[in-house]
């Protein structure tokens, strides 16, 4: 088993930054708080039509950087959630332990380099 310290303070910090991004862009969903919302850049003059369609296109902006920042989110987590588990560093595909290379190159890898496009 890898040794799990250094990978797993790179992956808090990551995910610190990634919270941070995220609602930046969006909130946490009320009705599932492990799901985000984009939200629009209001402008205090949303009356005017211009403005109007200017927040959606913000809005749909902010959704699909919201979008990105919620796929690496969870994969940081679930990574995280591999070191809790004692299965951190072995490949989910073959079962062999991810080279420390990849791990470095990104602490979040769930699989070694030969399964890394399964």
């Amino acid at each position: 088993m890898k040794e799990t310290s250094t990978y797993g303070a790179a992956l808090a910090d990551e995910k610190k930054v990634l919270e941070t991004e995220l609602e930046s862009v969006g909130r946490r969903n009320a009705s599932n708080p492990a799901d985000w919302e984009a939200v629009p850049q209001e402008t205090g003059q949303e009356s005017d039509p211009n403005d109007r369609a200017d927040l959606m296109e913000h809005l749909g902006d902010n959704t699909a950087i919201l979008n990105d920042l919620e796929i690496r989110y969870n994969i940081v987590l679930a990574a995280l959630d591999r070191i809790e588990k004692g299965t951190y560093g072995i490949c989910e595909v073959g079962g062999e332990e991810i080279e420390e290379a990849r791990l470095a190159a990104d602490p979040a890898a769930a699989t070694c380099k030969a399964h890394m496009n399964a």
